[in-house]
């Protein structure tokens, strides 16, 4: 199964990379390859400047070895080794009409000092932050997320869509970090779904992704926008900001595993605020979108 997903990944990278490189029009993304002394490595890509995408990532890694303590704690295990392997992406667009997006489709292996698997699961997903709120982009990439779901178990996109709401909860502002999407965490083997029926899922979710995101960057890229508006992207990605350092369990899990710092902090953004006390115009379309931020909305 890793072997067979780390392909999968590979492939993936390069089929979205090479779309919204075309999207993009201007900017290509910069690869470079790195090791994990421990074990394993990946293959990172990050976009910069482009017309389009003010910087963004689609990076793949796979790494193993022994599990470390704290992590070890984490999970409830003792002297346990490891695979991880998975995609994470973020893309972080220049105009503020255009959201951020974010998607990860990762899988997990936990095994005893013999080499045997104990443990082993699959998790992921993918959401939208938009900085202002068009109402049919949050309803277009549900409706994805939806369908995707709906060709494994129609009990998926609403479970899967709550624990995205749930997780990209800033608790410290009182609000979620965008519209949400999916997030699914510990796909293991039951007795209605096996391994490969979750590979299925999950890839199904993959394949999704440009589907659900870029006919919105289509729409919305060429939209004028002002230096006010600009200001307001700049004090939200604060927000995202925050999520990441603050509550976000794939960034601990990178630096607790010694991972490579400049690809897990590669979801920050170029240019960020934060302003003191800042609340939003009554009655703006910058209130509007705080609004749904602070009571998640059913979108299909």
């Amino acid at each position: 199964m890793k072997e067979k997903f780390y392909r999968y990944i590979q492939e993936l990278q390069d089929t979205i990379t090479r779309k919204l490189e075309e999207v993009d029009g201007k900017a290509k993304f910069k690869q470079d390859f790195w090791e994990r002394p421990e074990g394993g490595g990946g293959r990172t890509r990050v976009i910069e400047n482009g017309s389009v995408f003010e910087k963004g990532g689609v990076n793949i890694s796979a790494v193993h070895g022994a599990l470390p303590a704290t992590m070890q704690q984490y999970f409830g295990v003792k002297d346990a080794d490891f695979f991880a392997c998975g995609l994470s992406l973020v893309l972080h667009p220049k105009n503020p009409m255009v959201p951020t997006v974010h998607a990860n489709w990762r899988y997990f292996e936990m095994y005893d000092k013999e080499g045997t698997i104990v443990d082993q699961w699959f998790g992921g997903g993918q959401d939208l932050t938009p900085y202002y709120l068009f109402e049919e982009d949050g309803k277009h990439f549900h409706h994805i997320c939806k369908v995707s779901c709906d060709k494994h178990n129609p009990e998926f996109y609403p479970k899967y869509k709550k624990k995205c709401d749930e997780y990209f909860w800033n608790a410290h502002r009182n609000e979620a970090r965008g519209l949400g999407g999916l997030f699914f965490d510990y796909c293991k083997k039951t007795d209605k779904m096996s391994m490969e029926h979750w590979y299925n899922f999950v890839t199904e979710v993959g394949n999704s992704f440009l589907e659900a995101y870029v006919p919105i960057v289509e729409k919305r890229k060429e939209l004028p926008f002002t230096k006010e508006q600009r200001d307001w992207q700049e004090i939200r990605r604060g927000r995202y900001v925050e999520f990441n350092l603050v509550h976000d369990k794939g960034t601990l899990f990178g630096l607790k595993t010694n991972g490579r710092i400049e690809s897990i902090l590669m979801s920050l953004p170029p240019h960020v605020q934060w302003v003191y006390d800042h609340h939003p115009e009554v009655g703006s379309e910058e209130e509007k979108l705080i609004k749904v931020l602070m009571n998640p909305v059913d979108w299909v």
